[in-house]
């Protein structure tokens, strides 16, 4: 938080001073109807108005930096709120202040910054990576909760949590918790002795079976305030905070999960910025997309697209085009290959080494060059830029009731999926995280993906499907 801190304000002095240089020049300039009269003053007060804002939204929380959008939500949000209070205040005092001069702060101050965040995010994972930076938490409550919530947090280091220690209703030291290497420190009567045994900082509460209402107060008023801290865990997965309320009634802390849905006016905003990023996709891609055509043409007979049906929204069937990077006649192999692999039962078919590949083919497929043309889809309506990954009548046919929940948006050139394995998950993995997106979409949530996506591209582990 130190750290962050002095970055952000290097960050701003830089773009502040700088704006106002690169607009109004090194001479003084004189502002008129306000007290500080010139713009060299003016700007130490705005840098120092903006760190301040950026303090009080808590933008540098440990609660939120290393991990999620909330950490740039709330710079944004800071941002924002400085600038309309310089508005109002300069339109109430009649003050004449350059337009420009704020106009180009603002966005570029909130863009240095998100950058400069993610900077020291990158350094934060790859210390928590190696358990520093960490919360030490004691897990409590019964065996099976206690070992999903530690596979949970054992799957993101980067949000901060190292599991030390785990007190269960059995409570036989010198265990462990089933499929992990977590040790028993006793039953869950023994939370007290765990936290010094284990020098944890943080009691994670999985389920309260075996804890009475009581227990958990007097568990509360044990821990060393601003030190320790007491976290509830309940089994509530795969739900993003803003569907997420806690309203306190009579001393209960009531936790409401709001029901997903999907706005007219959230399918419009998402709609818009397909169109739009599309647009501009295209116009500076279209470099690439000639030199691929060309690429396949020459590599190979055969039409230039492989247009293939696959089901979108509400199952309705559509056209998806690519770059064909397979020989002519690929399709009707498909099934052979599927059975000779034993994977024709899963709904995701992918064929290993697949021979049917032509050699420009695995090129383009590697670095996604071959899904470019779907960005004719996104315009055309059948996709999104981010959504779950279309897939063929025969892999739909095999979906659960869960998986089926994949068809309520659009589905996407990228996708959460995607961009945290890519083909090397299994089918249970992606449909989790697809259906994780579905239900908690935003904006902000697909700009990350497509950042993400930017990153899988140049540094591939997989292959889209």
């Amino acid at each position: 938080m130190r750290r962050l801190w002095v970055s952000d304000l290097l960050v701003l002095i830089w773009v502040v001073y700088g704006t106002q240089i690169a607009w109004l020049g090194i001479e003084p300039v004189e502002i008129s109807g306000l007290a500080i009269s010139t713009y060299w003053s003016f700007s130490a007060v705005l840098v120092v108005i903006w760190m301040i804002a950026l303090a009080l939204i808590d933008s540098r929380s440990d609660r939120v930096i290393g991990t999620g959008p909330t950490e740039y939500a709330r710079v944004a949000d800071a941002s924002f709120r400085v600038f309309g209070f310089i508005a109002i205040g300069a339109f109430l005092l009649r003050v004449d202040v350059a337009r420009g001069f704020l106009l180009i702060s603002l966005p570029l101050g909130i863009a240095v910054l998100i950058i400069e965040r993610w900077l020291w995010r990158q350094w934060l994972n790859a210390q928590r990576s190696m358990g520093k930076y960490s919360a030490k938490v004691l897990l409590v409550g019964s065996a099976e909760s206690v070992a999903q919530i530690a596979r949970e947090l054992s799957r993101t280091p980067n949000a901060g949590y190292r599991v030390v220690g785990a007190c269960v209703p059995s409570g036989k030291v010198a265990d462990t918790i089933e499929g992990t290497d977590i040790p028993v420190m006793g039953s869950v009567d023994a939370v007290e002795r765990a936290i010094v045994a284990t020098h944890a900082d943080t009691v994670a509460i999985t389920s309260t079976d075996e804890l009475p209402p009581y227990k958990v107060k007097e568990l509360s008023w044990g821990l060393e305030a601003g030190r320790q801290h007491l976290v509830l865990a309940p089994s509530i997965m795969d739900i993003a905070g803003p569907r997420i309320h806690t309203r306190p009634v009579s001393g209960l802390p009531l936790i409401h999960v709001e029901t997903p849905r999907f706005s007219r006016g959230q399918r419009v905003v998402k709609r818009g910025f397909d169109i739009a990023a599309s647009s501009v996709l295209v116009v500076l891609l279209s470099p690439v997309l000639l030199a691929v055509a060309i690429a396949v043409k020459a590599s190979s007979s055969g039409p230039l697209f492989f247009k293939q049906q696959r089901i979108g929204m509400k199952g309705e069937p559509f056209h998806m085009l690519k770059f064909r990077s397979m020989r002519v006649g690929a399709e009707a192999e498909l099934a052979e290959l599927l059975a000779a692999q034993g994977t024709s039962q899963t709904p995701l078919f992918k064929v290993q080494n697949d021979p049917r590949i032509t050699g420009v083919g695995g090129f383009i497929r590697k670095y996604s060059l071959d899904e470019l043309p779907q960005f004719f889809n996104v315009l055309g309506g059948s996709m999104s830029l981010v959504g779950p990954r279309p897939q063929i009548a025969a892999e739909v046919a095999l979906y659960t009731d869960a998986a089926r929940r994949r068809l309520l948006t659009r589905p996407g050139i990228t996708g959460l999926w995607q961009v945290s394995g890519r083909s090397s998950l299994e089918w249970a993995d992606a449909v989790k995280l697809d259906l994780y997106y579905v239900e908690n979409w935003s904006l902000i949530s697909d700009i990350i993906i497509l950042l993400r996506t930017i990153k899988a591209v140049i540094a591939p582990k997989g292959t889209a499907h």
